[in-house]
C-alpha cells in the first residue's frame, strides 16, 4: 500500500515517536441470545481465566533437514504476532530469525494491520486502523532476519523461489485520504475478491479479470538511521519499492547497511498496475513466500537493482517524480557502463534512449518510483508507446515539462475514459487502473515529459467466454 497525500505533520516526520505495537480494541460484542437449555455455558471465571505464557521460541525447531540446491539449510519462519511488527521497522529491533548466506526461508505475511484487513472489514474500519495509529505504516511486516555476515558495505541478494499467496485479496481507498488523488475522491471504498490460484486470474468486478501475479510489494533492509521508520516510504534500503516485476523468480540486490542487514518483508501483493493510483493494488498475505538470501561481497551498489529471466531493471525513487526521473536515468546509464554494455557514459545514453522501456512503479508511497527494463540479451526493437487507443488497449496522454502534472493527466484520464466507455463507476474505476493499469514514462526529449496510462481490453470478457 502506498501514501502519496498524507493529512497530518506527524505522517510525514521521520524517524517516527515510538507506539504500541498492540492492535487496537475490538468493539464490544452485541449481547448474545440466551442459550438453549440443553447448551452448556462456559462459566464467566473459566472464560476469563489468562492464556498460558509459553516463553520463548526454540528457534532450532524453525530448521528443516531438508537442503536447497546449493547446501544451505531451510527455516521455517510463521508469521504471529512475534514475529511481525505493524507499520514500521528499528535497526534495533531484534531478530526473529538467524540464518547464514545461502540458506533458504519459508516464511508466512499477514493482511494488513496484524490481519485486520480481511474479508468483512469496512472501509470505515480500515480507516480507523489508519487515523487512529498515525504515523506507522498499513503493513504487517515479518521479521527481522538477521543474516549471518552480512555487513555494511555489502550487498544482499533474495531470489524469491516460490510465492503462494492466500484466496483472497482486497482493493480500496480510503475515503479523503492518501493515494493520487484525495481530494477528487472524498468517498472511499473496499472491495474483496476470491483469488483463482488455478487459472491465476481474479474477477475484480463482474466480467472484469485481473491476471494474478504475485509479489512483495515490500521486501527491504534496515535502513542505517537509528530509530523507528513508516513502513509507507521506500528508499535505498529497498522497502516499499512496489515493482510488479519482482516476481517468482527474480532477484534483488540491495546495499546493506548495518550488520546482518536485517530482512523484512510484508505488503503482500496478488497483482498491482504501473502506478498505483488509488493506494492499494491487490492486497493480500502470502501462504508461503520462499527465498534464498546470498551475502555478496566486494560489490558496490548504491540504489537496488532487480533481475528477471530476461531483464535487469534499474530504478529511480524521490519525493519528486522529476528527481526520481532523473535518478533512474543516471542509475541506468550506471548499469550500462558497469556491465559494460556501453564504453562510457555518452554511448550508455544513447543506448538507454534507443531501448527505452520504463514504467512508474507507484506514486502514493510519499516517495513515488519509476524503473527501467533494460533486456539482457539483445532482441526485437522496443514498441514506442502508443498516442492513442489500440486494438489491445485504451490509451490515454499527459505531456507537461512537469512529471508529477503529467502523471496526473494520464491516470485521470484514463480514470475517466474507463467510466465513459466501460459504464464504471468512478470508485470502481480508480481501483481498476490502480489494480491492473499501465503507466508509463516516456524517453527524455527536451523539457517535455510523457506519461502514458493503458488498460488492457483483455480484462473485460463475459464469464461465459472464461470457462
Amino acid at each position: 500500500m502506498r501514501y502519496r497525500h498524507l493529512a497530518a505533520a506527524s505522517l510525514l516526520a521521520l524517524p517516527l515517536v515510538a507506539f504500541a505495537q498492540t492492535a487496537p480494541a475490538p468493539a464490544p460484542a452485541p449481547a448474545a441470545p440466551p442459550a438453549p437449555a440443553d447448551v452448556p455455558l462456559i462459566a464467566r471465571t473459566q472464560a476469563t481465566v489468562p492464556q498460558p505464557v509459553l516463553g520463548p521460541v526454540d528457534q532450532a525447531l524453525r530448521v528443516t533437514p531438508a537442503t536447497n540446491a546449493k547446501g544451505g539449510k531451510i527455516h521455517m519462519l510463521p508469521a504471529t504476532l512475534e514475529t511481525t511488527q505493524w507499520g514500521w521497522f528499528d535497526n534495533a529491533q531484534p531478530p526473529v530469525l538467524t540464518v547464514k548466506s545461502g540458506d533458504s526461508i519459508a516464511l508466512e505475511t499477514m493482511m494488513h494491520a496484524h490481519n485486520q484487513v480481511v474479508p468483512g472489514t469496512t472501509i470505515e474500519q480500515i480507516k480507523k486502523t489508519r487515523t487512529d495509529y498515525p504515523g506507522r505504516g498499513p503493513h504487517s511486516l515479518t521479521g527481522p532476519i538477521f543474516i549471518d555476515g552480512a555487513e555494511p558495505g555489502d550487498v544482499l541478494k533474495v531470489t524469491l523461489n516460490k510465492i503462494v499467496p492466500r484466496s483472497y485479496a482486497t482493493n480500496f481507498n480510503v475515503p479523503g485520504m492518501f493515494g493520487e488523488f484525495p481530494k477528487e475522491f472524498p468517498d472511499g471504498q473496499v472491495k474483496y475478491f476470491y483469488l483463482d490460484l488455478v487459472k491465476m486470474e481474479t474477477e475484480f468486478l463482474p466480467g472484469v479479470f485481473i491476471p494474478v501475479k504475485p509479489f512483495p510489494g515490500t521486501l527491504g533492509v534496515a535502513r542505517a538511521e537509528p530509530g523507528r521508520y513508516s513502513s509507507v516510504p521506500p528508499g535505498k534500503y529497498a522497502g516499499n519499492l512496489d515493482i510488479n516485476e519482482f516476481t517468482e523468480g527474480a532477484s534483488i540486490y540491495i546495499p546493506v547497511f548495518v550488520k546482518g542487514a536485517l530482512l523484512w518483508t510484508g505488503d503482500s501483493h496478488a497483482g498491482q498496475g504501473n502506478g498505483e493510483i488509488n493506494l492499494t493494488a491487490m492486497e493480500s498475505a502470502f501462504r508461503e513466500l520462499n527465498v534464498t538470501v546470498e551475502v555478496i561481497k566486494g560489490q558496490k551498489l548504491e540504489w537496488p537493482r532487480i533481475e528477471t529471466k530476461t531483464h535487469w531493471i534499474t530504478i529511480g525513487y524521490d519525493r519528486d517524480l522529476n528527481i526520481a526521473y532523473d535518478l533512474l536515468q543516471k542509475e541506468t546509464v550506471k548499469y550500462l557502463v558497469e556491465t559494460k554494455k556501453a564504453p562510457d557514459e555518452a554511448a550508455a545514453t544513447k543506448l538507454m534512449v534507443t531501448n527505452w522501456d520504463c514504467r512508474i512503479s507507484e506514486v502514493v508511497n510519499v516517495v513515488k518510483g519509476t524503473y527501467c527494463m533494460t533486456a539482457k540479451t539483445a532482441g526485437k526493437p522496443v514498441a514506442k508507446l502508443p498516442t492513442a487507443e489500440t486494438a489491445t488497449a485504451f490509451v490515454t496522454v499527459g505531456t507537461d515539462a512537469d512529471l508529477n502534472k503529467a502523471m496526473d493527466t494520464a491516470s485521470m484520464a484514463m480514470i475517466n475514459l474507463l467510466v465513459e466507455k466501460k459504464g464504471l463507476t468512478r470508485l470502481d474505476s480508480y481501483g481498476l487502473v490502480s489494480a491492473a493499469g499501465d503507466c508509463r514514462v516516456g524517453p527524455p526529449a527536451g523539457a517535455t515529459k510523457t506519461v502514458v496510462c493503458q488498460t488492457p481490453k483483455s480484462l473485460w470478457r463475459t464469464k461465459t467466454a472464461s470457462k
